[in-house]
């Protein structure tokens, strides 16, 4: 199946989840997370900011903060396509709307950090198959961020069950993640790579 039929047919799924119901499953989501060795053992976690009916991470976000974490979020460069990561300390204080209606860094809190600094990525996406392959919003952008990490940083998919293809299109920049985390299951992705 072509990307943009299988974006368009998910997204079209996820649309019709209540908040309700998005709340409830992405509260599930971020508590297997919390229970996670590999998120307990983090460092620094680079997240995605949700926008829409994504899975919220505003939540896990503000936890780990709380919880001692460093949290980097992404800023978007649009030229060349790019993401930085920006180390925040106060998800209420230091965000605006940014690129695509998406919460940003404000410009005189914005601590660009090397990405050398993070071991675990929460990775958004509209599908996800079971090898940890995904189809973005279209942009690119973390193909080519996933390119500059170190190896062995740990990037975890975050998506509703009605997210997972049974098979997702790759072409050969693309890069899998090593889980997934929906509101039923931990899918390992690793393993399923070799």
């Amino acid at each position: 199946m072509d990307k943009k039929v299988l974006r368009k047919q998910i997204l079209d799924k996820r649309s019709q989840l209540t908040p309700q119901e998005i709340k409830e499953k992405s509260k599930s989501i971020e508590n297997r997370l919390f229970s996670l060795v590999e998120y307990k053992q983090s460092n620094f976690i680079f997240s995605f900011i949700s926008f829409r009916d994504e899975v919220h991470t505003h939540e896990i976000i503000k936890t780990s903060l709380d919880n001692g974490k460093r949290i980097g979020v992404p800023i978007t460069v649009v030229e060349p396509r790019k993401l930085l990561v920006s180390e925040i300390k106060d998800f209420d204080e230091e965000l605006e709307m940014g690129y695509y209606d998406i919460l940003a860094p404000k410009e005189e809190y914005q601590r660009i950090v090397s990405p050398d600094l993070v071991d675990l990525v929460l990775v958004p996406g509209v599908a996800f198959d079971e090898r940890g392959y995904r189809v973005g919003y279209g942009g690119g952008y973390y193909d080519r961020f996933f390119s500059g990490l170190k190896r062995d940083v740990v990037k975890i998919g975050l998506c509703y069950e009605l997210q997972i293809s049974s098979q997702v299109p790759i072409d050969s920049y693309d890069i899998p993640v090593d889980y997934i985390l929906t509101e039923r299951r931990l899918i390992k992705c690793r393993n399923k790579n070799t």
